[in-house]
């Protein structure tokens, strides 16, 4: 049995390892006022945080068409797939789980497709569709895969740090006085995927105890699997990859946060993911 993998590009993987194990990534659209433009293919993530930067307005997202989906499914079966695995960025969060689902059961009864809900976002669901691919490049069945998936949600761990409030004013999350007030204390939010949503989990009063606290929560687990970095824009990724790596015998994995999340995270941020023992 040939079983590809699907997911969309809130993923973030990098390129190498999308080409390399074979992941067909469906991309999100990105709206800057009446100009739409097709994640990673018309929109660089360069590109997106050089016009976040100069605009006073948030961009929005939206999901992939279920035409869009029909069309990935319908090639990887002209490709000789028997089976999909399609697992996408958490059905809290956007619509694109369901415009998967849609198009799965247009072409129901041709291959079986599991259409999967990460109840993640970033790289959270990144090492997840790593972990798949790598199983059904070594011939895993569809049964084997999604088994495999259920487990890895459950024990995915994703922890990021903000460095500026001047997103989350422009998404009006929070408010204006807070922002400068945040600003003025140099207030560095924390926050984590929790059950598929975006939920706070602290805040510290600079970069570099932001940074530690992260770096914290990876020395304090007994034991990881796999480890990845994720990072909108930031200066200091390779210091925070060094030091991950003291920690961390296996390959640290380091994705670019684009659109998805960086509209409301804003640039600077930077985070971990891992997935625990079972």
């Amino acid at each position: 049995m040939t079983v590809r993998i699907v997911t969309d590009s809130a993923c973030e993987l990098p390129d190498d390892v999308v080409d390399s194990l074979g992941i067909t990534v469906v991309p999100l659209r990105i709206r800057f006022g009446d100009e739409e433009l097709v994640d990673r293919e018309q929109l660089s993530v360069a590109e997106f945080w050089r016009r976040c930067g100069s605009s006073d307005e948030l961009p929005s997202t939206a999901a992939p068409s279920p035409g869009r989906f029909e069309q990935a499914y319908r090639s990887l079966i002209t490709d000789g797939a028997s089976g999909i695995v399609s697992i996408h960025l958490s059905g809290e969060l956007s619509a694109t789980l369901q415009s998967a689902r849609t198009a799965a059961a247009a072409i129901d009864g041709e291959v079986p497709i599991e259409v999967v809900d990460s109840r993640s976002i970033t790289v959270g669901l990144g090492l997840t569709v790593t972990a798949l691919a790598e199983r059904a490049r070594d011939g895993a069945s569809l049964d084997e895969l999604t088994s495999l998936a259920d487990s890895l949600i459950d024990r995915t761990r994703v922890l990021g740090a903000l460095d500026t409030l001047e997103y989350l004013k422009k998404g009006g999350r929070i408010g204006a006085a807070q922002a400068v007030l945040g600003a003025l204390l140099s207030i560095k939010p924390l926050i984590a995927i929790e059950d598929g949503k975006v939920e706070a989990a602290g805040k510290q009063r600079t970069r570099g105890r932001a940074v530690r606290f992260v770096l914290d929560r990876v020395r304090d687990e007994p034991a990881i699997e796999r480890l990845a970095v994720m990072h909108a824009d930031c200066d200091d990724v390779d210091d925070v990859v060094r030091q991950l790596s003291e920690l961390h015998d296996g390959e640290i994995l380091v994705g670019e946060i684009g659109p998805v999340i960086g509209a409301h995270a804003g640039p600077g941020t930077i985070g971990v993911v891992y997935h625990v023992p079972s």
